[in-house]
């Protein structure tokens, strides 16, 4: 599989909930997946223990930062690439 049209590959939770709140903030996240980690006081911290113990929202931020990264939106940062090669 050609890993490069993958837009999850080597993408950690962490590193898409935080991209995609320094893209659209945690009203609009808030308001596309409609959790209370996103809501109510949210933080990186708290997404990521609700996102891992929750499939059906884990999947709507991969499928969401996904769509954003095809879009060409989400463009791989330095760190992304210095772990690989």
């Amino acid at each position: 599989m050609n890993q490069g049209s993958d837009p999850l590959h080597g993408v950690t939770l962490e590193m898409m909930v935080t991209r995609l709140v320094d893209r659209h903030g945690w009203q609009e996240l808030g308001r596309q997946i409609p959790i209370r980690c996103f809501q109510i006081d949210p933080s990186v911290k708290s997404s990521l223990v609700f996102l891992r113990k929750t499939p059906w929202a884990r999947k709507r931020v991969e499928d969401w930062y996904a769509y954003d990264a095809r879009r060409k939106l989400m463009p791989p940062s330095d760190s992304d690439q210095k772990g690989s090669g």
